[in-house]
């Protein structure tokens, strides 16, 4: 009768020659600072004895060897101080919390009674402006009318009263701009001074997010004015 070896099955533990063969194999082209340590012992114990490694060649092979040990020991200590300062920043800049910043599309959050605020960017000044103030349904709830403004940021307050002399209801409002720059009356950049309610870090390059209500968010590299 013919042995089946085929359809034979091997012990648990052992691998045929066929199967270990064709596994894939898993190659790691990085020396780490252990396969440098073997390679440089073998070396020295298979150098010739009548042609040893030179002094020079031996202090060059240990300089490579303590160069490489320093640069991982370097590389470790970076990374425990990165980790650490971005713990830092993110604990320096909780202190942002509740603090007013100029958020550029924004809105304010009219509670109480009591009016917003923002910043209109003049680069170039302007002859006359006038800023709309608009509800969350984008209905203009007033206007205000400015004369000439010289050139850099212009401070905009609202007492959050309507054009009747009324408070108007609590909720989100923003602000829109137009001037007369150089003749001509354009759309201007207008940011609302928003309340911080939250800091957190980025997931992609682990920076600094402002929260603000509403959902809106914005980099803290892009802050540009901070109030009480």
């Amino acid at each position: 009768m013919a042995l089946d070896v085929a359809s034979s099955q091997l012990p648990a533990g052992i691998t045929s020659y066929e199967n270990y063969v064709n596994t894939p194999k898993q190659i790691n082209e990085e020396m780490g600072q252990q396969q440098f340590l073997q390679l440089f012992t073998a070396q020295l114990q298979n150098q010739n004895p009548l042609d040893p490694v030179k002094n020079e060649a031996f202090v060059a092979q240990l300089a490579q060897f303590s160069s490489l040990e320093a640069n991982l020991s370097m590389k470790d200590s970076l990374s425990t101080m990165v980790t650490s300062q971005a713990s830092d920043r993110v604990m320096a800049s909780a202190a942002l919390i509740g603090k007013s910043v100029a958020v550029p599309g924004g809105s304010v959050d009219l509670s109480d009674g009591v009016g917003g605020e923002g910043v209109v960017n003049l680069p170039y000044g302007s002859a006359g402006m006038k800023v709309t103030v608009l509800n969350d349904r984008n209905m203009a709830v007033r206007e205000l009318v400015y004369g000439a403004q010289p050139a850099g940021d212009f401070a905009l307050k609202w007492n959050g009263k309507d054009a009747d002399g009324e408070t108007v209801a609590d909720g989100s409002y923003r602000f829109i701009a137009q001037a007369v720059v150089q003749g001509e009356t354009s759309s201007v950049s207008v940011s609302a001074l928003a309340k911080v309610t939250a800091v957190s870090t980025s997931a992609v390059d682990k920076s600094l997010i402002l929260e603000f209500v509403g959902g809106k968010t914005l980099p803290l590299s892009e802050v540009t004015r901070i109030g009480v």
